[in-house]
């Protein structure tokens, strides 16, 4: 008897053991979440695949996993309900400016070789756009690019991809009018050295105002930037001014090579608009042979007077871009420059071609500026307003609308990066308990209300 009362006394304490290590240890049956992000109910704009309509997007690993129809809010551990809002490619933006340049680190003191500010801007800045790649457009040169790539492309969270300036010093190093300085064999060099980065070859500035002399021939700009692209079988962005000694007919009708793109076309110098109104031939004639028109609005390069009538006419841009720089960043955006194509009377779904895959395949990069499943996950999530809204040019006139985008969130390789308005938060009421802890060191983990990764 009392050996069977030691038996059932072993049993009773036995199970109590197993159900306490129930507890604290994960159930193997238990299932993970299937995926590690789920937008649901957006209206998912995806020209690269075709997609245009309201669908739920997965992400896993920082890919892209599913696009489809109620996926089940309980496979994913987080959840943000985008109902409301457009859900896009990351925007791929392939005109800014980031890092020195050219221009010296001392170029305010006296002794300076040039004094013109640094053109970059933080290049996360764009990240508040719906943007997860920004591409410089020739800032740097074959002497200055090492440093901009240590300074800015490894150590930014957006993606940062560049075009090589034919000027081996780049910008705003008081050096861009030195033919002597476009080495054609150095920019390709570096092109093929950092071929992972570098998507093009860059031309600006060169020779606006003075006469031309034996030591500035009137296209010696453009000819060595086209033999080094064509060495390495990459586009040129080119930043022109055209004069009688080089007009814009010639540089888009003989000079440009189909795949070569024209940045600033709707620029205050160029013939866009004849007199009687109608938009210049030579624009269709361009597009036919193959050459690329891109924005690149910037502080001086966007005049409502060509780029109106030009839209009403059915002339679109290939490819939507800001030239973001010191000059202008603090009063423009991608999404500002979309929302004025909004506001022209530009399709939404156009305005998103042309802001994701028409500028990844401009430079080559057919993996960016989609929602592929297996792709990585670069994601902006766009919300649509209607009311009163004004923009303005680079002229300072004005254009009335009633339409505007806004970046909501934006997603760079699965993680959530820009997200102001806490879409993808809970509300801190409800917050986990560690949320309500206070730290005890500084070096102690943040109160955070969840644990999904933001950094």
């Amino acid at each position: 008897m009392r050996g069977q009362m030691v038996q059932k006394a072993l049993k009773t304490v036995g199970t109590e053991l197993i159900f306490i290590m129930t507890l604290f240890i994960p159930n193997a049956n238990a299932q993970s979440p299937h995926y590690d992000l789920l937008l649901k109910g957006g209206h998912v704009i995806d020209p690269a695949n075709r997609i245009d309509g309201s669908f739920d997007v997965a992400v896993s690993g920082g890919k892209i996993t599913a696009i489809e129809k109620d996926i089940p809010a309980s496979q994913a551990g987080k959840v943000v309900d985008v109902s409301g809002f457009y859900v896009t490619p990351g925007l791929v933006d392939i005109h800014t400016h980031v890092g020195h340049g050219g221009a010296p680190l001392s170029w305010f003191a006296p002794d300076a070789r040039a004094h013109t500010e640094p053109l970059g801007i933080p290049a996360d800045i764009a990240l508040q756009s719906g943007v997860t790649t920004i591409v410089d457009a020739g800032s740097a040169g074959a002497e200055t690019f090492l440093q901009e790539k240590e300074e800015v492309i490894d150590r930014a969270k957006v993606r940062v991809l560049a075009f090589l300036n034919i000027v081996s010093n780049g910008m705003n190093g008081g050096l861009e009018q030195t033919v002597d300085q476009m080495d054609v064999k150095r920019c390709a060099e570096t092109i093929r050295k950092y071929a992972d980065v570098i998507v093009g070859v860059k031309t600006a500035h060169y020779w606006t105002d003075d006469p031309w002399d034996a030591a500035h021939p009137p296209w010696a700009a453009v000819d060595r930037a086209e033999e080094c692209a064509q060495t390495v079988g990459l586009p040129v962005m080119f930043d022109f001014w055209p004069r009688p000694e080089r007009t814009y007919a010639e540089l888009i009708l003989e000079k440009m090579r189909p795949g070569d793109i024209h940045t600033h076309v709707f620029a205050q110098q160029f013939p866009i608009v004849l007199t009687d109104g109608k938009i210049n031939p030579i624009m269709a004639e361009a597009r036919a042979r193959g050459v690329i028109f891109d924005v690149g609005h910037g502080a001086g390069s966007f005049w409502f007077r060509n780029a109106v009538p030009a839209v009403r006419q059915g002339f679109i841009p290939d490819s939507l871009s800001t030239d973001l720089h010191t000059g202008n960043y603090t009063v423009l955006s991608m999404t500002q420059v979309m929302s004025k194509f909004l506001a022209m009377g530009v399709p939404l779904d156009e305005i998103i071609r042309r802001s994701t895959v028409n500028p990844a395949r401009e430079i080559r990069r057919p993996d960016l500026g989609t929602l592929s499943i297996g792709k990585e996950a670069d994601i902006a999530v766009l919300e649509e307003l209607s009311g009163k809204f004004s923009y303005i040019d680079c002229g300072f006139a004005r254009m009335d609308g009633t339409l505007k985008l806004m970046a909501r969130m934006t997603v760079r390789a699965g993680r959530i990066l820009y997200d102001p308005s806490g879409l993808s938060m809970i509300e801190w009421e409800k917050a986990r308990p560690q949320y309500f802890t206070t730290p005890a060191l500084g070096t102690s983990p943040p109160a955070r209300a969840d644990d999904y990764p933001r950094e």
